[in-house]
């Protein structure tokens, strides 16, 4: 059986994880069962990534093991599934999204194939903004100030968000701010609150789309391509080091509707996203008997 040694992991990625300016946010719970050994989960911070892996850390503590959780930059997270410093992740936007990072380890890991259908990407405006395709942004620039608010540089949204500024010219009218997925909702809400223009980076699922009239900008060039899926990839050798943990995250798999209720949970004020997984799964046990093979 395979435990990671945290600090051996830190010192492999330090120089990765210094450049990304992401650290490990490891957190252990308390198993309900014998402990059977630690897993360690890869997720990058989106809130989709937030309830999926918190869901699933639930369920493996259920069956009796610890878990820790580690918080990185996409590439960081790949890389560690891929060297097996993560046991797996449950966070890889395939086809499009994580493409390139699927290309460079695809050869070092698992793919399980995938736990969500049904995703999407793109450009995001208000309901009431008056624009509604991406070849529409360069005229009516001045109505948004400027500017798309983005996400962690890292994202893969964003390297195709830069790909679609080039195929539609908006270089010189408007300019592509990173930050994170917890700055762009906290831009979106403001503007939404003074009934002010804005266009984000988004996708689906996200617990934005449930609190707020919201629409994707028509892609005509279809830069971002069409409806993507959320897979789970797991590290070589898991299977054999612990086969239980490997037929659970085979089976993982539920609906964009079921990922939204543990994502509005997390929207509550003082919530916690753990607390809050751990209710969803005491709340629909037929669902992680179904993931359980029960």
């Amino acid at each position: 059986m395979k435990t990671i040694n945290a600090l051996s992991r830190a010192v492999r990625y330090g120089s990765v994880l210094m450049v990304a300016g992401i650290g490990f946010a490891a957190g252990t719970g308390q198993a309900q069962e014998q402990d059977k050994g630690t897993v360690e989960l890869a997720y990058v911070e989106w809130s989709s990534e937030v309830a999926s892996t918190n869901v699933v850390r639930a369920v493996l503590e259920q069956m009796g093991y610890e878990v820790e959780m580690s918080s990185l930059s996409a590439a960081a997270m790949w890389q560690a599934v891929a060297y097996g410093d993560a046991d797996a992740m449950v966070a890889a936007w395939l086809p499009t999204t994580h493409e390139d990072y699927y290309e460079q380890t695809k050869d070092q890991v698992t793919d399980l194939g995938p736990n969500l259908n049904g995703t999407k990407l793109g450009l995001v405006a208000p309901a009431y903004t008056d624009i509604d395709s991406i070849d529409q942004l360069a005229d009516k620039a001045g109505t948004i100030n400027g500017e798309i608010i983005g996400i962690d540089p890292g994202a893969g949204l964003m390297g195709l968000t830069e790909e679609a500024m080039d195929e539609y010219e908006l270089q010189d009218a408007i300019e592509l701010q990173s930050g994170s997925g917890a700055t762009m909702t906290a831009a979106l809400q403001a503007a939404i609150n003074n009934q002010e223009d804005i266009v984000v980076t988004g996708w689906t699922p996200h617990w934005m789309f449930a609190r707020w009239d919201l629409k994707y900008l028509d892609d005509p060039k279809n830069v971002y391509g069409g409806a993507e899926q959320i897979n789970t990839i797991a590290r070589q050798g898991l299977q054999e080091d612990m086969p239980e943990v490997y037929a659970f995250l085979d089976n993982f798999s539920w609906t964009p509707e079921q990922m939204g209720e543990v994502m509005l949970m997390n929207q509550q004020e003082d919530s916690d996203p753990y607390e809050n997984a751990k209710q969803w799964v005491e709340e629909n046990q037929d669902v992680v008997s179904e993931w359980l093979g029960k």
